[in-house]
């Protein structure tokens, strides 16, 4: 039901046809790099960690990690990934498919700063088979995203488009 859900999110925005469904899985950044013919860097993957009050999503490049301090600076709390279950009561996606749109609840979004280094990036759309290609600013338009966050490390700033 997630990916019907996101296909008719993008379909209310005229993008329903750049979804695509593929025949493999793409629900790791590997999976989802080798699927789509990208640097796992250039998957957006969508992260729900445990915030002060509420979930909190966060949107990064394939190739980093979330670093602790920088996100307890940022958010006032230890990173706390939350479980399974939770991500997709919070969601509405499973994990594997998380995705910052069409969201179940509202969930703030955030894009960490590792996404800025590339025109276009591909996150998920609901399912563990599923991608679109979007600008990273309409990333952030789609998502509704808040702003940009420095909460990632790992990431080479050399690697771009």
């Amino acid at each position: 039901m997630s990916l019907q859900a996101v296909q008719a999110y993008f379909k209310e925005r005229g993008r329903e046809e750049d979804v695509v469904v593929h025949a493999r899985s793409t629900a790791s950044v590997q999976e989802a790099a080798d699927a789509v013919g990208v640097h796992p860097a250039r998957i957006a993957k969508t992260l729900c960690f445990q915030g002060q009050d509420a979930p909190v999503l966060i949107v990064a490049a394939g190739d980093t990690k979330v670093d602790n301090a920088k996100f307890k600076q940022t958010f006032g709390v230890k990173a706390k990934m939350l479980d399974p279950d939770t991500v997709l009561n919070v969601t509405g996606h499973a994990v594997g498919g998380v995705c910052p749109f069409a969201l179940a609840t509202d969930v703030p979004v955030y894009l960490d700063i590792s996404l800025q280094r590339f025109t276009t990036v591909h996150p998920a759309c609901g399912s563990d088979n599923s991608s679109i290609e979007l600008t990273v600013e309409e990333l952030g338009e789609y998502a509704n995203a808040i702003k940009v966050v420095d909460v990632c490390k790992g990431w080479d700033p050399e690697l771009s488009e």
